[in-house]
């Protein structure tokens, strides 16, 4: 029902813009989230998105260079990935939650397939 796409492979410094489209349902009600999993790693928080779009939340890492959106009409929600670093190489995944606080806490009710994103030096 989460499907995202964009993945890709580029240097370091480049920029990248993650999509995950919704089906089967409205997810204009939940608060939407991407998160990511390194090779070797425990999956971690990337960004959140209110349902409203009034409220987002970074992790550290990525706050400053990376923009969550999200566009109700589409069902979609984006991850615009600007001045990538080697460290950012992971799958990113899209999730949906009650709320943002849900999303950020990683108890997602419902989570879409990865798509992976390497950035070489």
């Amino acid at each position: 029902q989460l499907q995202a796409s964009g993945g890709g492979s580029v240097q370091a410094g480049g920029s990248l813009r993650l999509s995950c489209a919704a089906s089967g349902r409205t997810f204009s009600s939940y608060a939407m989230g991407w998160f990511r999993q390194a090779p070797g790693k425990e999956r971690e928080f990337v960004a959140a998105i209110s349902w409203d779009t009034g409220t987002m939340r970074y992790a550290d890492s990525v706050k400053g260079r990376f923009i969550i959106s999200r566009n109700n009409a589409k069902n979609t929600v984006y991850l615009q990935m600007n001045s990538l670093k080697p460290e950012d190489t992971a799958v990113y995944y899209c999730a949906a939650g009650g709320t943002i606080m849900v999303v950020t806490t990683g108890r997602n009710d419902y989570w879409g397939q990865g798509t992976l994103v390497t950035v070489s030096s």
